[in-house]
């Protein structure tokens, strides 16, 4: 690679195929609807985060059973917190998305991984952390 082509820009992407997708993660979570967040991630993406130190993961499915079990934050009338701080296209296949969301008192900063495959574009990997608020 020469030093003009790595001063080069990277290629402007379009973003709206998975700014959509983002935005059916954000209304899944906020109204609890595991139809929204299955089309969302990939079935074979887990989620990743620590505690103490250590750690967690939890498979799709499972998050699922949790997510169907919990009133919605729509329902509680909570207002929404969810939007995203960047994204990163490497190609036209492959996205690494920054998000800010919230089910109060949890205000979550999500990792996304986004590939396109044959049926989309599809979260792959989340990795996450949150802070509690009053």
């Amino acid at each position: 690679m020469t030093a003009v082509q790595a001063l080069k820009p990277a290629a402007a992407y379009d973003r709206s195929s998975v700014e959509a997708v983002i935005q059916l993660y954000f209304d899944g979570l906020y109204e609890s609807d595991v139809g929204k967040l299955s089309a969302a991630f990939h079935p074979t993406a887990d989620l990743r985060w620590q505690d103490k130190g250590e750690l967690q993961v939890l498979t799709v499915p499972d998050w699922m059973e949790r997510v169907a079990k919990r009133a919605s934050a729509q329902s509680q009338g909570q207002a929404r917190h969810d939007f995203i701080v960047t994204m990163d296209r490497a190609d036209e296949a492959t996205a690494f998305v920054k998000v800010h969301c919230a089910l109060p008192p949890r205000f979550f900063t999500d990792y996304l991984v986004l590939l396109k495959l044959t049926d989309g574009w599809r979260i792959v990997s989340k990795a996450y952390r949150y802070d509690v608020r009053e």
